[in-house]
C-alpha cells in the first residue's frame, strides 16, 4: 500500500483533499494543483466555497488569475461536503488553532476535521494535519480519532501499513513574494517511518525541500520554537524600548549601532505589540502544553507579558503627548493610520491597533482610521470604517498614531499634514 501511494503521488495520479481554505489551506491548495494533483478544498464556510469554484480569491497571496487558470481546468475546486474524501489519497488539515478565553488551546476545530477525516479513512491514504498546535497533538488526538472511525474499526486498517498520518507545520507569513507556500522548507514528521517516506512523496512533488524529522512531536515543537524565538526577542526589543526611555536613550539608536555587528546578532525591533494568528498564540500552546507536566515555561510568560502591555504603553504614550501639547485625551480626535497586524496585508488577527483603538475610546477619545487594506472593522460594540479621504483626515486630526506601516503611505505627507504624531513603527525615522 505504502508503495502504490507512493506511485501516485509521482506520477501525479493523487487527489488530494485539503480542509480549511483560510490564510494556510488556499494557498496549500493552489501550490497542489499546480503541481499536477487534483485538489479538492473543503471548508464549511460556503462563502469561500462559492468564492474558489468562481474563481474569486478572498486571499491576498493567492491572484484571482492564478485561481481562474486551476478552476477553469478543473484541476481545482471547492466543496463543503466532506464525503468527496472517500475518493481521496490524500488529506491535509489546515483548520483554526485559537486559544480559549482562559487561554487553553482551542482544539475544536482540529477535532471536527479528525471526525469528518475519520468517517471516510480507506486503505491507501495519508492525512496531515498542518494545523499548529502542541507537541503530542498528532498522536494523542488525531491517530486516536482515525482509529476510530468507521472505516477502521475492528482492526481494519493499521497505521503505517493501510494507512499514514504525519504532521507539518505551515510556515506561511501573509505578504511575503520571497518565501512563499511553495519554496518555504517544509518540515514532515510521521507516525511511523512508512508514514514519513508518503509525506515525503506526497508533498516532495509540490514543495521545493522537504525536511524530515523524526516524530509529529517533533515536528510540532519545531513551530512552536520558532514563533517562540520570535515572540522572545520582540519582547526584548520591546523592553529594550521602555529601558531606553527610562535612561533617556534612543532606542533605535542603540539597535541600528548593534545591527552593525557582523556576528551575533539578529536585530528584533519594538512596536505596538504582538499581532497575527502565530507569533502570540503558539508559545501559549508550548506554555499550556508544559504547564500539564509541572514545567513553568518563565521566557515564554515574560515575553507575553511585555508584549501584551505594549498597547497600554502606546496609549498612555497618545494621552502624554496630547497633554503635552495641552489637550486632553477624552474628546480629541485620534486617527490610526493602518490597522492590519503587519503592513501590506488585510489580517486583522490579534492586531495590536485594535487594543490601542479600544484603550483610547475607553478614554474618551474620539477615534477614526485609516487602512487602505481594511474597510471596516468591529471592536466589541464598536463599528469602524475607514475614512474615504486621508488628507482631510490627517489635517483635521488632533493627534495622528501611526499603528501598521503599510508601504503605500506617503510618510512625507503624513509628516506635513499632522499636529502630532506617535510613531509606534518608526516609519518616519529618527
Amino acid at each position: 500500500m505504502k508503495q502504490k501511494l507512493i506511485d501516485k503521488f509521482q506520477n501525479k495520479e493523487a487527489r488530494v483533499a485539503v480542509i480549511g481554505l483560510g490564510y494556510v489551506g488556499l494557498p496549500l491548495a493552489v501550490v497542489f494543483a499546480k503541481a499536477g494533483y487534483k485538489v479538492v478544498g473543503i471548508d464549511s464556510s460556503k462563502e469561500k466555497v462559492e468564492s474558489v469554484n468562481k474563481a474569486q480569491s478572498y486571499i491576498g497571496d493567492v491572484p484571482s488569475e492564478e485561481l481562474a487558470g486551476l478552476v477553469a481546468t478543473g484541476t481545482l475546486c471547492a466543496s463543503t461536503d466532506y464525503a468527496e474524501l472517500s475518493n481521496c489519497d490524500a488529506v491535509s488539515i489546515c483548520v483554526p488553532t485559537p486559544l480559549g478565553k482562559t487561554g487553553d488551546p482551542d482544539m475544536s476545530f482540529v477535532l471536527a476535521a479528525s471526525e469528518e477525516a475519520s468517517e471516510y479513512l480507506h486503505a491507501g491514504m495519508i492525512v496531515v494535519l498542518e494545523s499548529t498546535t502542541f507537541p503530542g497533538t498528532t498522536r494523542e488526538i488525531l491517530l486516536p480519532a482515525l482509529e476510530n472511525g468507521s472505516a477502521a474499526t475492528n482492526g481494519k486498517l493499521q497505521v503505517g501499513e493501510d494507512y499514514f498520518l504525519a504532521f507539518s507545520p505551515e510556515r506561511v507569513d501573509p505578504g511575503r513574494t520571497d518565501w512563499t507556500t511553495a519554496n518555504t522548507p517544509k518540515v514532515l514528521g510521521g507516525v511511523t517511518p512508512n508514514c514519513l517516506e508518503v509525506a515525503t512523496a506526497y508533498y516532495g512533488n509540490a514543495i521545493e525541500t522537504v525536511v524530515p524529522v523524526s516524530s509529529p512531536d517533533a515536528a510540532e515543537m519545531v513551530k512552536l520554537y520558532e514563533n517562540t524565538f520570535r515572540a522572545v526577542n520582540i519582547a526584548l526589543a520591546n523592553e529594550l524600548l521602555l529601558m531606553c526611555e527610562r535612561l533617556g536613550l534612543d532606542a533605535w539608536e542603540v539597535l541600528d549601532a548593534a545591527a552593525t555587528k557582523p556576528f551575533g546578532f539578529m536585530k528584533f525591533t519594538p512596536g505596538p505589540g504582538l499581532g497575527g494568528h502565530c507569533i502570540p498564540i503558539d508559545p501559549q500552546y508550548l506554555s499550556w502544553k508544559l504547564r500539564t507536566l509541572q514545567y513553568n515555561a518563565r521566557f515564554i510568560e515574560l515575553a507575553t507579558e511585555i508584549n501584551g502591555e505594549m498597547p497600554r504603553y502606546w496609549a498612555q504614550r497618545i494621552q502624554d503627548v496630547l497633554n503635552d501639547a495641552g489637550k486632553p485625551v477624552k474628546g480629541s480626535r485620534v486617527l490610526i493610520l493602518g490597522v492590519a497586524y503587519k503592513k501590506d496585508v488585510s489580517d486583522l488577527r490579534e492586531s495590536p491597533a485594535l487594543d490601542i483603538i479600544h484603550l483610547l475610546c475607553s478614554k474618551g477619545a474620539f477615534v477614526t482610521y485609516h487602512d487602505p487594506y481594511v474597510a471596516t472593522l468591529e471592536i466589541e460594540d464598536l463599528h469602524f470604517t475607514s475614512v474615504p479621504d486621508l488628507s482631510g483626515a490627517l489635517q483635521e486630526a488632533d493627534c495622528v498614531v501611526i499603528a501598521t506601516d503599510h508601504t503605500c503611505y506617503d510618510w512625507d505627507e503624513v509628516r506635513d499634514a499632522a499636529q502630532l504624531i506617535v510613531d509606534t513603527r518608526y516609519a518616519l525615522g529618527r
